[in-house]
């Protein structure tokens, strides 16, 4: 019997097929949030076991550090994964077609138990993946908080690592009518004509992280302060600032043309400002007040 399993992650439905008898699938931690019943996927993944100690790979396009390396073979992107506590050998080999919407995953059998249950797009790969194929005209990850007030509006708050998305999420949690979609990830995409954003489950707090969506209504690029001010952004310096934040793959030019192109569509349609602040309640109250008047 053929395992299956499907997730959704910023209204992209993700089909997880098991091909190997035996076989069995899992998925851990906050990404369980993403699970759906099994429907038409836009994205179709094979796992399966293997050997992967002679694999070939093809013209190697971008290496991360060691971990994980990306290349290109024929009309094909092969995602090739070690790990030095395994050695060179290794333990997963991911290939998918030019627009990334069908995609096949190796693991290699002897380095997982007889029986376990295994999760074939675990981290990076079910990140990398979504990156890959938003990049193909489809939308952007962005490193940032969002989150929806009582009245459906998603407020995103955009920076850097340290600059304060968790603090924001924790600032707002627990007030009435509020949802945190995610401390660190958030996906944007355009959907019937209007900019929407996602939680996704990747870096943050588990227990932040949510598979909803709402209508994008605010961008508030984070910079610490001595005191709480918003100050309106040009559409310029916006998408410099965002894309600053942005997770395209850098090795596609056409990749990087659309996803600048994205996010100046993004800053002209959607109000962009600075938020300097203090980690404390009144920052809360001078966004609700802003939101107000717009």
């Amino acid at each position: 019997m053929v395992e299956r399993a499907s997730l959704r992650i910023a209204d992209t439905s993700v089909g997880l097929i098991a091909e190997d008898h035996g076989m069995r699938l899992k998925v851990e931690g906050a990404t369980k949030a993403f699970l759906v019943p099994e429907t038409n996927p836009d994205l179709t993944i094979h796992a399966s076991w293997g050997e992967l100690s002679q694999a070939t790979c093809g013209e190697k396009v971008f290496d991360a550090g060691g971990l994980w390396q990306l290349y290109r073979e024929n009309a094909s992107y092969l995602f090739r994964f070690t790990s030095p506590a395994l050695g060179t050998t290794p333990y997963r080999i991911a290939t998918f077609n030019e627009d990334f919407t069908v995609g096949w995953v190796r693991l290699h059998r002897p380095y997982f138990p007889g029986d376990a249950a295994v999760y074939p797009l675990e981290y990076p790969l079910d990140e990398l993946l979504i990156v890959h194929w938003l990049a193909r005209g489809r939308g952007v990850e962005l490193h940032a908080c969002g989150l929806v007030d009582s009245t459906n509006c998603g407020h995103l708050f955009v920076g850097q690592s340290g600059a304060g998305k968790t603090t924001m999420a924790r600032l707002w949690q627990n007030r009435e009518g509020i949802e945190i979609l995610s401390d660190d990830r958030i996906i944007v995409r355009k959907r019937a004509g209007r900019f929407w954003m996602y939680g996704t489950p990747w870096h943050g707090e588990p227990r932040l992280a949510s598979p909803s969506g709402a209508p994008l209504a605010a961008i508030h690029l984070l910079r610490h302060g001595t005191r709480n001010a918003l100050t309106t952004l040009g559409t310029g310096e916006a998408v410099g600032r965002l894309f600053a934040c942005c997770f395209p793959p850098f090795y596609s030019s056409s990749a990087l043309e659309f996803t600048l192109g994205f996010l100046e569509e993004i800053a002209r349609e959607v109000p962009c400002s600075e938020l300097k602040f203090l980690p404390d309640d009144r920052v809360v109250e001078l966004i609700q007040r802003a939101t107000k008047r717009t």
